[in-house]
């Protein structure tokens, strides 16, 4: 019992819990166990508690029953608590139970103004979501299962076993509710907690549980160590576009499996090992064709890859602006910074005018820097008409999304210079360029 209270409470010091802290509470074991202990702990650590409780509203009365219960409970502790029930139209599966109760969570930490959401999962729980990770084939990531602190949750009784915390509530006198769902073995955790389980500890090993937890700490271990080198390995790939397509087609196997995941999990996507299989075998297929191609990974993402990059982008509508240049300067817009300056000195190479850079011949300055729009032209180098800026930007085998974030310099439907892609003959600079013309992309991030 006391194991118990001083694991929760290294816990708290470890990870620096005070103020105002949310508990998940349920009212069964593991949750009125972590309140108990915490409520006991509070007023050394300076922690004003919540306990939210998420009514899921899948067992008619009884729901209403448990949601009293811990209400009840709450009261007589003089404990704030707080409730929500949702509503009949929300599947009844695990993943929508999941997807809803931290969805309230976190309304629960703004509501609050919580850092910090404590729940109840134990090591027995760990163990049982390392064996269905195995069974869902999700790798040696999936092995290192809950994770004691992830953004504004954190777990306390990770090190403690179900058995522990049933004992405890026995010797102090709780009555937790009993959820007659969690011995209906229609739900993929219950068939494993009370099938599988029990049978591995009956046949193969009596302390299974705790053999599950080492691998996961190994795994942990593992992981640890990979994400260093998986790090410096991101570091040397990584350009503006998102990932160098030449320096990853040199990678092994499993290391573009690796980065693959990486990508993944920074854009809270769904992954497994056979998704991961078919994006690389895309990634690689499409390291031989002449223009970008895209690969739909859901309704929000897609992944673009080509000769010489892999990004992915979020799916949304092409961002208008427009700014107006009539002055040297830097001037932001939503896709990087664009500066134009006097040019100082002759460069010794200004052949290079094409990328996102350009040594130009102005007269005057008076432009306006936007995104591109229908009927645009330009006359390229070396061109004496004018060509479509359409067709000019086919024919440079842009993405469609490196078309939709496009800066351009414009006056009126004309082109003089389009960011990393091309220069107007118009503004060509000869032997003596009066001004540079530069664009700075902003940095590729999480969908942005």
């Amino acid at each position: 019992m006391n194991d118990i209270i001083e694991k929760v409470e290294n816990f708290i010091k470890k990870y620096k819990i005070n103020g105002e802290v949310i508990i998940g509470f349920s009212g069964g074991a593991d949750s009125m166990c972590l309140l108990d202990v915490m409520q006991k702990l509070a007023p050394k650590y300076n922690i004003s508690l919540t306990a939210a409780h998420l009514n899921h509203n899948w067992r008619g009365e009884q729901s209403s029953q448990d949601e009293q219960n811990c209400k009840k409970f709450c009261h007589n502790r003089g404990i704030n608590f707080y409730s929500e029930t949702l509503p009949d139209d929300i599947p009844h599966t695990e993943t929508a139970a999941r997807e809803a109760r931290y969805n309230f969570f976190e309304n629960c930490a703004n509501k609050f103004n919580s850092g910090f959401v404590l729940t109840a999962h134990n090591a027995s729980d760990n163990a049982e979501t390392v064996l269905y990770r195995i069974f869902k084939g999700t790798g040696t990531n999936g092995l290192v299962g809950i994770k004691k602190h992830r953004e504004i949750y954190y777990r306390p009784l990770l090190e403690v076993f179900r058995e522990d915390i049933e004992n405890y509530c026995k010797k102090n006198n709780l009555t937790p509710n009993i959820d007659s769902s969690n011995f209906d073995i229609k739900y993929n955790r219950n068939f494993i907690r009370h099938e599988i389980l029990d049978m591995a500890a009956k046949k193969i090993n009596p302390d299974v549980m705790t053999a599950l937890n080492r691998l996961s700490e190994l795994a942990a271990e593992t992981e640890e160590i990979a994400d260093e080198y998986i790090n410096i390995i991101k570091t040397d790939i990584k350009n503006a576009e998102g990932i160098d397509a030449k320096r990853f087609a040199k990678l092994s196997k499993a290391l573009q499996n690796r980065l693959i995941y990486e990508m993944f999990q920074d854009y809270s996507l769904d992954v497994d090992s056979g998704k991961i299989n078919r994006v690389r075998e895309f990634i690689n297929e499409a390291s031989a064709l002449k223009s970008p191609a895209k690969y739909s990974l859901n309704d929000i993402f897609t992944l673009y890859a080509g000769r010489n990059f892999i990004s992915i982008q979020k799916n949304s509508d092409k961002i208008d602006f427009s700014i107006s240049v009539k002055d040297t300067g830097i001037y932001q817009t939503p896709f990087g910074k664009f500066i134009i300056e006097e040019c100082k000195s002759i460069p010794q190479n200004i052949k290079k005018t094409d990328e996102s850079y350009a040594y130009v011949q102005l007269n005057d300055i008076n432009f306006i820097l936007r995104t591109r729009l229908d009927g645009d032209v330009i006359q390229p180098l070396g061109m004496k008409g004018h060509q479509k800026l359409k067709k000019y930007l086919n024919e440079k085998k842009l993405a469609s999304y490196e078309k939709d974030r496009l800066i351009v310099l414009a006056r009126g439907k004309e082109i003089y210079w389009a960011a990393g892609c091309g220069l107007s003959e118009k503004i060509r600079a000869g032997e003596k360029p009066t001004h540079v013309l530069k664009f700075i992309k902003r940095e590729v991030g999480n969908g942005n």
